[in-house]
């Protein structure tokens, strides 16, 4: 009995790989979490149950990635003026252009933006005249490349660690405010956080020379200073089959920069890399990001609670948990989790911080909370005795669950406070499609805020152009992007990277807009708005006021409270009233 006990357990038939040193972690795993059964049972179950299918996450990930890609807001004001609007010029010949995209500075790839071109394109000769369709048709293929991602992230964890780690994984994945709102929007930040679930999870698939591909793609079609958080996949994947990661990684790398010059040639018109500029600019001496904003050293630490609440929170406790988990999740796991403590330290320490900059960890802030709420019970186990079901284990099991449901319920209130507190702006300039009668070459004025502009695919065919209108504001603006000039090859003369405002940005006859969009908001103070009483309302929707509103009404959605707590504005869209005529 003892002799076939021992050949059940040595029976290959169990082994996840043909690594030496993966046949300990199934049984070790089924051991301590599964106390009661032998170890070959274990084995059986790491050998026939593979895990979560990918349909089950591939489904789940599919339902929310779409939830997101039609309900997203803008977030960020660089999205639209630095992504959708080089795209639209691209597809429909008009569009704004930012100094980055001047041929002087050409710090912007357009192979990011032509990557995209090629659903955007399709899409425009589907849709002809419906640009706002073209605009979510292009969100969805953002959420398809998430979907992706994070489901293979999702599948190589199940496999690896069990159901449980993955299915807590999944659930956060999912509903996360972060990872919600990353996931769709159009933002190369956003890329490197496709290619950094991608790459992790074929690494822990056992498929180093793809992960360092992805990495590479990552890096370089997306953003290069993600590079940084790529590290350590991309240096165990060479640990483990150098020459084949090797050559995957420089051939990726050297494809992608070569072809990178050339569509950066063919749009500047000029021999020149994108990607060198972007790194010279904010690394080698030349950057002055500071002139955007500077923040404290614990904005992210604020910023990742608000978009992942007590899962932030988990995640950076996972260090402390793993050497009672090292058997575990050791090393594998730590490798792939280890890039939110190198990413967050590092963007920490920089000035000029954006919440977008942390979006490529953002899968590995989900990974890491499963990983550390799934041994709750370990941190009670004997470590002599991984059977224990003493009721502080037992208590810790039940804690699991009770955990993750608050993680959720607290991103689903984040997600619905922002969705339901700033969607106006795109609701808003949707009506204009239903005022066509003002006329072809109508002018819509946008004063303070131009930075909540959700971009020229929902400005209609009718509107010859948008200005802006000077209220306050003494930074550089976007400038159309200007044909006679040499379109995406011009270096207008008004572009600098000083970010001081030019005078040739502002319309100065107030006359000739036919169209306003205004945010009015409730002030204690004489309110520095635009003179109202030519112009009626066509459109008005409520706007949360962030200043007046209590930091923990609007930040979380609870019910009743919400509505009575916070403070709204009225965003509104409104048309100039026609003189009568004597």
């Amino acid at each position: 009995m003892s002799l076939s006990t021992r050949q059940r357990r040595s029976s290959p038939l169990d082994l996840p790989s043909s690594s030496s040193s993966q046949p300990l972690e199934p049984e070790s795993y089924s051991k301590v979490d599964k106390p009661g059964r032998s170890s070959s049972d274990g084995g059986e179950e790491s050998g026939n149950d593979r895990g979560l299918g990918w349909f089950t996450v591939l489904f789940a990930l599919g339902m929310l990635r779409y939830m997101s890609a039609s309900s997203n807001i803008i977030h960020d004001c660089d999205e639209v003026f630095n992504y959708w609007e080089p795209l639209h010029y691209l597809l429909y010949k008009s569009g704004f252009q930012t100094w980055e995209y001047s041929s002087k500075f050409a710090l912007r790839s357009y192979l990011y933006i032509i990557f995209h071109e090629l659903v955007g394109q399709p899409a425009s000769w589907l849709y002809a005249d419906e640009k706002v369709r073209v605009f979510y048709a292009v969100r969805l293929f953002l959420g398809l490349l998430s979907v992706t991602s994070d489901a293979t992230l999702v599948v190589a964890v199940s496999r690896k660690y069990g159901k449980r780690l993955a299915s807590y994984a999944l659930a956060m994945l999912c509903l996360a405010s972060g990872c919600f709102f990353a996931s769709t929007s159009f933002l190369p930040s956003s890329f490197s956080m496709y290619a950094m679930s991608l790459s992790s999870g074929l690494f822990l698939l056992e498929k180093p020379a793809w992960a360092v591909a992805v990495a590479a793609v990552g890096v370089i079609l997306g953003w290069p200073f993600s590079i940084l958080a790529f590290l350590p996949v991309t240096l165990s994947s060479l640990a483990k089959q150098f020459k084949q990661a090797f050559l995957s990684g420089a051939v990726t790398s050297t494809a992608l920069l070569a072809f990178s010059i050339l569509v950066d040639h063919y749009y500047y018109q000029r021999w020149t890399s994108s990607v060198f500029n972007l790194l010279m600019y904010n690394v080698l001496g030349g950057g002055e990001s500071h002139l955007y904003g500077t923040e404290g050293p614990l904005f992210y630490i604020r910023n990742g609670f608000n978009n992942f609440n007590f899962c932030f929170i988990f995640a950076l406790l996972f260090l402390g948990i793993l050497p009672i988990a090292r058997k575990k999740y050791a090393p594998d796991l730590f490798i792939v989790i280890s890039p939110l403590y190198i990413w967050l330290a590092f963007m920490s320490l920089q000035l000029h911080k954006e919440e977008r900059f942390l979006y490529p960890i953002y899968p590995l802030v989900c990974i890491a909370a499963s990983a550390v709420i799934e041994s709750f019970p370990d941190l009670f186990r004997d470590k002599y005795n991984p059977y224990n079901n003493s009721i502080i284990v037992m208590t810790a099991k039940i804690l699991r669950p009770v955990a993750l449901s608050l993680i959720l319920c607290a991103s689903h209130s984040r997600t619905f406070s922002l969705i339901n507190g700033y969607a106006a702006p795109l609701e808003v300039y949707k009506i204009l499609e239903h005022h066509d009668d003002a006329g072809t070459g109508s002018v819509l004025c946008v004063g303070s805020e131009w930075h909540r502009f959700p971009s020229s695919f929902f400005i209609p065919n009718y509107i010859g152009e948008v200005r802006w209108i000077d209220d306050g504001f003494r930074g550089l603006l976007p400038f159309p992007f200007n044909a006679t000039l040499g379109g995406t090859s011009a270096a207008p003369p008004y572009f600098n990277n000083k970010n001081k405002a030019s005078d040739e940005q502002y319309l100065q006859d107030l006359q000739a807009c036919t169209f306003l969009v205004e945010l009015q908001l409730n002030r204690p103070y004489p309110y520095r708005g635009n003179d109202l009483s030519t112009w009626e309302p066509i459109a008005a929707l409520p706007y949360l006021d962030r200043e007046l509103s209590p930091a923990k009404y609007r930040s979380f959605f609870i019910p009743y409270l919400w509505q009575q707590k916070n403070v709204f504005g009225m965003y509104k869209l409104l048309k100039r009233v026609s003189k009568p005529k004597r």
